[in-house]
């Protein structure tokens, strides 16, 4: 009787998941086999290259470019995003009062649209921009914040900027799950602060810490469209990342190539995510 019933809510459950299971395999492994099949043929389709495509990615210096500004963009852009986010949801779940509007107002720049936000960066970092005059203010040397090494400061503060209060929520809803008997009992104790912290607060926000990781790390990909509209198809060096690299491919037809760089960013996002989930389960 009790395997029939196990049987039959495995049917049941296994027909919830076919429309998801059927989307998947629809929209993404359907697509993403024919972008690697792709990627082992010329740009139009019709001749077997094998692994020509690759070797001539490696070999083109913009590639490589972007490749370099983009480790070093999400090197520095996620642990600092979720140090702060951690540290700020953390000072904010203890303000009872006024934690919850502020949380809200964390959340304004993931309301703003982008053409606003891009407006909003031209208006702050342009040579005779607020930034600039602030800066002459204070009797130091104006910066031509877009046109130099500093853009790569600017994309990180965009992207800090627009994910913080994403982050903060995710690490709240986090912090919510843990009971407060817990610090309580700690305090009796003679626990301090940071003792509470880092014996009670960061062990418990180890599930939560995967999830947000990877979710960082994918919305870093998403700062393409801002550094676009500000700086368009060849912006400075230091913020050409590997979506100006697919755009400009794009724009002159080159699927082959757009095909093995897609290969190779998705084998080295799906490489950074294992390492990630390993990690997490040691720590676990």
């Amino acid at each position: 009787m009790k395997v029939s019933m196990c049987t039959k809510r495995g049917r049941t459950g296994l027909l919830f998941l076919m429309p998801s299971l059927v989307g998947v395999f629809l929209f993404v492994l359907i697509p993403f086999s024919d972008v690697i099949r792709r990627s082992c043929l010329d740009a139009m389709g019709n001749q077997f290259t094998g692994l020509d495509n690759y070797r001539e990615l490696f070999a083109n210096p913009a590639f490589g470019l972007a490749v370099r500004n983009t480790l070093r963009f999400t090197l520095i852009c996620i642990p600092v995003l979720l140090l702060l986010s951690l540290m700020t949801s953390v000072f904010l779940h203890r303000q009872r009062r006024w934690g919850q509007m502020l949380k809200s107002v964390y959340l304004i720049p993931m309301a703003i649209p982008v053409a606003s936000v891009v407006l909003l960066w031209r208006v702050l970092f342009h040579q005779q921009g607020i930034v600039n005059g602030m800066i002459q203010w204070l009797h130091l040397p104006a910066k031509d914040w877009m046109n130099s090494d500093a853009a790569f400061w600017v994309l990180v503060f965009s992207y800090l900027w627009k994910n913080l209060g994403y982050d903060i929520i995710l690490w709240t809803a986090g912090l919510g799950t843990i009971p407060d008997s817990l610090y309580e009992a700690a305090k009796v104790d003679g626990a301090g602060e940071w003792m509470c912290f880092f014996k009670i607060t960061l062990p418990n926000l180890l599930p939560a810490f995967f999830t947000i990781s990877v979710l960082s790390l994918l919305n870093s990909f998403k700062v393409f469209r801002e550094a676009y509209l500000v700086a368009g198809d060849y912006p400075n060096e230091s913020m050409y990342l590997l979506q100006h690299v697919f755009n400009n491919w794009f724009r002159e037809l080159s699927l082959d190539k757009m095909a093995a760089g897609a290969v190779m960013t998705a084998l080295v996002i799906l490489a950074l995510v294992l390492l990630l989930e390993r990690a997490w389960d040691k720590k676990e």
